[in-house]
């Protein structure tokens, strides 16, 4: 019997083999078995046709992280239409108009379905609907399932816009048969079996959200997705929810696991049990290793084993991911010498100790059907072990193009990533993006490594930092958001950790109030964007 194809084919098997998996959800306190949500899914395939939706449509899809998000999701998949999700309001009204009126042109979007839980946000859009239907997931029930419309694998599902930290988003088109290679490596590189259970509460618009929620449709295993404000409100509360129910498996970025041991005293951690917790991915953004050994450290009285930590790349262009660490072994991290890795390129192995170290954390090897390469990002020429360059990605997830603009491939085919990267012992360890990389008169620097020189400092606000240039002035500029009174002392001393860290003296440190720092959707602090807000 032939591999399904589509991704509803794909669930359709998954819930022969599981009808009743559970999928709860926060939002509604709602619960269905597998094979409901397939149901009904095709019944709102049904109901979008008659709105008017046909194969090759891009649709808007605004919704929370609720059953209605899957629903019209692989509604339009069963129609061969494509998603495109949108995202939540994160940002000031004028700015969420904009960005949301520049994804619906980008993609030509003529529809957009809006759960029913949200019809407040339509007078939040505003003038970004413009031109568009708005149909309310109200109004798409008790329909029959449409008839097969002939959709392949090679029809688009979905337009995955970036995130942003770097540039303005770029929609990513990605086929079903993209979708479910990334299905299947996460699902392979995690190892997963019966016995495991699912937990998401980033953004259902956030493709580390979206897919790592498939997988475990895909499998499947129960899964259980909380709105994002469950755990930003309250992370040792969420924490307590996952751990109580038996999540085994949960996507989350490294900001997250600061917030977790901020939120749950030293002598309150034995309160925990966190035993169960069998893979802890830690992606979406740099992985710093503080942050890292800090939770190990805070949480290894709970029972949370040292190897479920596992660091991971993936990028919006390859569906998800790209390299995954090793599920059997504690994180690794790689201690380089500093200024050789910034001004020469080579990753230079130094004892933890000195002066000049920088740990970088190891994020792995290619998963299934993706292969990865380094090369020198002016001429292209593959680098050597320990060599940075640009990371280049080749496989079955990744897309081919994005909707406007450019072509990231290089002419043999492969995809540039934009990040900067080097491999050592076959594994994959980041250092920066290409853009973001800071020249101070001739000289290099990583933003990351002026962030990480203060980010622990008393006055830097829940490790909250970005660094970048003012290429006018050819100097570097810190931001800082803190909840002290910016004082000629913060800012010297400041600088001063810099300058001891990276030997870099000529800094201009900006103190800004809490949540001051331009963020994407997902929650990644942008540089580039603060270089515009700040100066």
């Amino acid at each position: 019997m032939a591999e399904p194809s589509t991704l509803h084919a794909a669930l359709a098997a998954a819930a022969r083999r599981g009808p009743d998996t559970p999928v709860t959800f926060h939002t509604g306190r709602e619960r269905l078995g597998l094979a409901d949500l397939l149901d009904q899914s095709h019944a709102m395939a049904g109901a979008l046709a008659a709105a008017g939706v046909r194969r090759g449509d891009r649709v808007g899809l605004l919704c929370q992280n609720e059953a209605d998000f899957f629903r019209v999701l692989i509604g339009l998949g069963v129609l061969g239409a494509c998603a495109c999700p949108l995202p939540l309001p994160t940002m000031a009204r004028d700015g969420y108009q904009v960005r949301v009126r520049g994804v619906i042109a980008a993609a030509q979007i003529e529809t957009v379905v809006v759960s029913e839980r949200l019809t407040r946000l339509r007078g939040v859009l505003g003038p970004a609907l413009d031109g568009t239907t708005a149909v309310s997931t109200g109004d798409l029930r008790d329909h029959d399932a449409p008839p097969d419309s002939g959709v392949t694998g090679e029809d688009d599902l979905i337009v995955q816009f970036t995130s942003g930290s770097t540039a303005v988003p770029k929609g990513v088109r990605l086929s079903h048969a993209n979708v479910l290679a990334c299905l299947t490596a996460i699902r392979d590189g995690i190892e997963l079996s019966g016995a495991d259970r699912a937990g998401n509460w980033l953004p259902l618009f956030h493709d580390m959200g979206l897919f790592g929620s498939l997988t475990a449709l895909y499998y499947p295993i129960p899964l259980t997705v909380w709105q994002p404000s469950v755990f930003v409100k309250d992370p040792a509360h969420w924490l307590r929810l996952m751990s109580e129910i038996g999540v085994t498996a949960c996507p989350l970025p490294n900001f997250a696991y600061d917030a977790m041991a901020r939120a749950v005293p030293a002598d309150e951690v034995t309160d925990y049990d966190l035993s169960n917790w069998r893979v802890a991915f830690n992606g979406a953004e740099p992985i710093a290793v503080d942050t890292l050994e800090g939770f190990l450290d805070h949480f290894a009285p709970a029972g949370f084993r040292q190897e479920a930590m596992l660091p991971v790349y993936g990028l919006a262009e390859a569906t998800l991911p790209v390299t995954f660490s090793e599920l059997t072994a504690p994180p690794r991290v790689d201690w380089v010498d500093r200024p050789q890795l910034a001004e020469t390129g080579k990753a230079v192995p130094v004892d933890r100790g000195s002066p000049n170290s920088r740990g970088v954390v190891s994020v792995g090897r290619p998963v299934t059907n993706m292969a990865v390469r380094i090369a020198d990002p002016e001429t292209g020429a593959l680098q050597g072990e320990r060599v940075v360059g640009e990371v280049e990605i080749r496989g079955a997830s990744v897309t081919a193009g994005y909707l406007r603009g450019e072509q990231p491939f290089t002419e043999d085919g492969w995809l540039r990533t934009g990040d900067l990267g080097y491999t050592a012992g076959g594994e994959l360890h980041i250092t920066g993006r290409r853009k973001e990389m800071i020249i101070v008169r001739g000289d290099n620097y990583y933003p990351e490594d002026v962030e990480a020189a203060v980010r622990t400092d008393p006055g830097v606000h829940r490790r909250r930092c970005v660094a970048y240039l003012d290429e006018g002035a050819e100097r570097m500029v810190l931001v800082v958001e803190s909840t002290e009174e910016d004082s000629p002392a913060l800012r010297e001393r400041l600088r001063a950790l810099v300058a001891t860290a990276t030997g870099l003296e000529d800094v201009r440190v900006v103190v800004a109030p809490p949540q001051a720092i331009p963020r994407t959707s997902s929650g990644k602090l942008q540089r580039l964007a603060s270089r515009a807000r700040f100066g």
